[in-house]
């Protein structure tokens, strides 16, 4: 379990260059702390989500570009610049837990067709020598109600083609979520912020910062819980089969595309997988956690298409046993597993001094023992502010 080496020297290995072959079990020190530290960039997003439907801003992010990192105590704040909001919609119809909007009574509402889905950050120019390369996230929001999508959703398979480029006439029986696929990929002429699509958003901004990075070490890693790790394989197959990791003139080669996911259901069928598999540059990781239903739909005609690190927090003596529902799919929950997990040697040690009043967040996890609120993260005064006047005005937004 002990660390090998600095992250800018591991950086490939950490990243998948080798399938994560002999990291896995017992749990690499390093790739430990940088799978968490890959996590928080999803869990940002929750923390960071306007679900107040009372809020002309429901469904928009409560921070700017400059302070969202750093508001949400995500740990490598200081080492990233977020560059891009990345909005989605649906041509379908999706459960709320997708797509949460404003109360239909309220008036100067930001937006009636679309949500805040995630966003795109790149390391800046002092932590590159700290990561080995100049390192490009993307990072997508999961769903923010109950897990009663998973029984409402419409789990209908369509063609892969349109995230799998020329590799599509390879793969013609390649199939994907209807759902995941929609939202990935919809665009609404109605809505100022979708215009186009959230595929189209994201493939953009990593083009431009491609081109703008192209004589540097660069990587692409791809990030999301639940959703969102639905979302971010979409993204992460679309990249590589476009070409999007390797920009034109480039004195580097194709930089390495991995999607780090937490708690993801089933995106494709055996072909989808094939085809995925096919990339040489493009890896992916997902952290499942043992009772966790998400990862198991859907559950006919569709398979995982990562390499597979399970975790049980249903080892760990800091949480309520058993876990119901609710705690064994929290992301927050999904770190406390990571940090602790020993695999086949069984139990669960914190190797990663991860503050277990995280889990808390927004779940209620923790063993009665310890003195931390459930549900603890809300916005102060849920972002009333009193102004000079004596008057309290809702204060929830800064930047689209």
């Amino acid at each position: 379990m002990a660390s090998s080496g600095t992250i800018a020297q591991r950086w490939r290995e950490l990243h998948g260059e080798h399938s994560w072959d002999g990291l896995l079990d017992p749990l690499d020190l390093d790739l430990r702390k940088y799978i968490i530290s890959y996590g928080e960039f999803p869990q940002a997003t929750y923390d960071s989500f306007n679900t107040e439907k009372r809020s002309p801003h429901a469904g928009a992010c409560l921070y700017g570009y400059d302070n969202l990192l750093a508001s949400t105590h995500v740990a490598a704040a200081g080492d990233y610049a977020v560059t891009k909001f990345v909005y989605a919609t649906s041509a379908l119809p999706v459960p709320e837990a997708f797509l949460l909007l404003p109360l239909p009574e309220l008036e100067g509402v930001w937006c009636r067709e679309s949500n805040w889905i995630g966003y795109v950050a790149v390391a800046t120019d002092e932590a590159v020598a700290k990561l080995g390369r100049r390192d490009i996230v993307v990072a997508w929001r999961g769903t923010i109600k109950s897990l009663e999508w998973v029984n409402d959703f419409d789990f209908t398979p369509v063609s892969a083609a349109p995230v799998l480029g020329a590799a599509a006439a390879e793969n013609p029986l390649a199939m994907v979520h209807r759902g995941f696929l929609s939202i990935y990929s919809s665009s609404n002429a109605d809505s100022k912020f979708n215009k186009t699509s959230a595929r189209d958003q994201v493939l953009e901004e990593l083009r431009r910062l491609m081109a703008l990075y192209k004589d540097e070490v660069t990587s692409i890693t791809i990030t999301g819980h639940s959703l969102g790790a639905a979302l971010a394989t979409l993204n992460a197959v679309d990249v590589a089969a476009n070409g999007v990791n390797a920009p034109s003139n480039s004195s580097q080669p194709p930089c390495p595309v991995t999607a780090m996911v937490f708690a993801s259901p089933q995106v494709g069928n055996h072909s989808f997988k094939s085809a995925f598999l096919s990339f040489g540059d493009l890896r992916a990781l997902h952290v499942k956690n043992a009772g966790d239903v998400v990862p198991l739909c859907p559950p006919v005609g569709y398979v995982d298409v990562a390499v597979q690190l399970p975790i049980n927090t249903g080892r760990s003596p800091y949480l309520r046993r058993p876990g119901n529902v609710a705690t064994l799919h929290d992301l927050e929950c999904y770190l406390h597993g990571v940090a602790g997990e020993q695999g086949g040697a069984g139990g669960f040690k914190l190797e990663v001094d991860r503050d277990v009043a995280l889990v808390n967040k927004i779940v209620d996890a923790l063993e009665d023992e310890y003195p931390v609120p459930a549900r603890w993260w809300v916005s102060q005064n849920k972002c009333m502010v009193k102004g000079a006047d004596g008057h309290w005005t809702l204060k929830d937004f800064e930047q689209i």
